[in-house]
């Protein structure tokens, strides 16, 4: 069919990847950080859209863009645009979450009835970050821009509303509507009424089309997709589908996986997002994961986490009896919000530096391990993990994690996923286009390259430390889940 090309504007950059749209395989590739810098050095609340549209300029220089057909945008989810109603920005861009936001998400939550009303109506319970709770941020402090806010974009509908000159026709598709949190995967609609309950009035929202479908052309002829965020773009770009789940060890940690039907928990524990094929995407996030292993490391002197993990395995599975659970920052899941981690087990012949570092691997993989089984107890098939971050690539978890999880660990190879996931979006539209694919079934793509790591004899021993740590936890916050 050709080249097609996707952009993952994210965070702190832009990434375009150029493919061949039958094979999938990267031709060439482009970067370029966004021109925004905080007062503070981290990472501002506040940005200038223009400045992805900055980074996007730059990363697609020296030509990057010649000959391709169609484009995919893959953005940063959480992100709101506020414009007004001739569509010019009313303030900065809201990103990312902050403290800031906290009080508003108990505003909200309070305001609809509880977590419960809240799972019911969108399949999501307000966080700090998400887009709705900003809302009820601006109305609460910035009551004049929020009166002039006519119209609502997230990061990529902004993105893709750009490239096409700004028409009068502003789209999305289900997977960034459904972490706005006015917006339901199970019933794929809108919920203009929380939309009102958090701004204090209606505002425009975009159209959401289907994972196929095209957004437009550019004035040029140039066909763009219609998108999606940057967590359905990864998983898309990674070719999972029913079977998979994905754990990233970030500083906290999330995991995912792929159900052909939107899951409603009152406990607000599983967010239902939509993926970018038409299925759902359910997540589970936990508040501690590689920040655990940082948190070890310093306590025994190490410079780093290769260093920890070197340490680790010279101890053995169980860490001779000692359990940790990693919950240092309080958790999400289980919900302990204002607890602290717990090591127990110490006995004089585990008091040992390696006991301990084995320990924090074995508490944070034991921490995703129950946010897997939260998915499993509703149902959801998981026959293989694929494991994402840096942090996957230590060798103290790529021996724990099979056993731990029960299942095949996949651990693909570094790439940009959701730069991969856009431009396979753009190939499924332009295939669209050309009668050569269909809305059910998007272009087959050669697979992610990966180690795959199998429980093999150790999957008893594994989840007899599973036990152990699940004993623990059940003495030490009984009734936690």
């Amino acid at each position: 069919m050709g080249i097609v090309a996707g952009l993952d504007s994210s965070p702190d950059f832009t990434r375009i990847v150029v493919c061949d749209s039958d094979t999938g395989a990267v031709l060439r590739q482009g970067y370029a950080p966004h021109p925004v810098e905080s007062p503070d050095g981290g990472r501002p609340s506040d940005v200038d859209p223009q400045a992805w549209l900055l980074s996007l300029g730059e990363a697609a220089g020296g030509g990057l863009l010649e000959g391709v057909q169609a484009i995919g945008v893959s953005a940063q989810q959480n992100a709101v645009v506020p414009l007004d109603a001739q569509g010019n920005t009313v303030r900065p861009a809201m990103v990312g979450g902050d403290k800031r936001t906290q009080v508003a998400a108990a505003d909200l939550i309070d305001a609809l009835g509880g977590r419960e009303a809240w799972a019911q109506a969108v399949g999501c319970v307000p966080q700090a970050a998400q887009p709705v709770t900003k809302l009820r941020w601006l109305a609460r402090t910035e009551p004049e821009n929020a009166q002039r806010t006519a119209i609502l974009l997230q990061a990529h509908d902004w993105l893709v509303w750009q490239l096409l000159g700004r028409p009068i026709r502003r789209t999305t598709d289900r997977g960034g509507a459904s972490s706005t949190g006015y917006w339901s995967a199970a019933t794929g609609a809108y919920r203009p009424d929380l939309v009102e309950l958090a701004l204090g009035h209606q505002a425009m929202l975009p159209e959401v089309i289907g994972p196929a479908d095209a957004a437009g052309r550019t004035p040029e002829g140039l066909l763009i997709s219609v998108g999606t965020g940057e967590t359905m773009a990864a998983a898309f770009g990674l070719g999972i589908g029913l079977g998979d789940a994905v754990v990233s060890l970030g500083a906290s940690g999330s995991v995912m996986a792929v159900h052909p039907e939107a899951l409603v928990d009152g406990s607000g524990m599983i967010t239902a997002l939509a993926d970018a094929t038409g299925m759902h995407l359910p997540v589970v996030t936990t508040l501690n994961a590689v920040r655990t292993l940082r948190g070890t490391a310093e306590l025994l002197g190490l410079p780093d986490l290769e260093s920890l993990s070197e340490l680790a395995m010279k101890s053995t599975p169980g860490s001779h009896g000692l359990v940790l659970l990693p919950y240092l920052e309080g958790e999400r899941t289980p919900n302990l919000p204002h607890t602290a981690g717990t090591l127990a087990g110490l006995r004089r012949e585990s008091m040992k530096a390696e006991h301990l570092a084995r320990a924090a691997f074995e508490g944070m993989l034991c921490g995703l391990a129950d946010a897997l089984d939260v998915l499993r107890a509703r149902g959801v098939e998981v026959r293989r993990v694929f494991l994402l971050g840096p942090a996957a690539e230590l060798p103290a978890v790529q021996a724990a994690a099979p056993s731990l999880f029960g299942t095949q660990v996949v651990v693909p190879q570094p790439a940009d996923y959701a730069a991969i996931g856009a431009a396979r979006q753009a190939a499924w539209a332009l295939g669209m286009s050309q009668g050569s694919l269909d809305a059910r079934t998007p272009p087959t793509w050669q697979g992610a390259v990966a180690q795959v790591l199998e429980p093999g004899e150790e999957l008893a021993v594994g989840q007899a430390v599973r036990q152990q740590f699940v004993a623990v936890r059940e003495q030490t916050h009984p009734g936690a889940f």
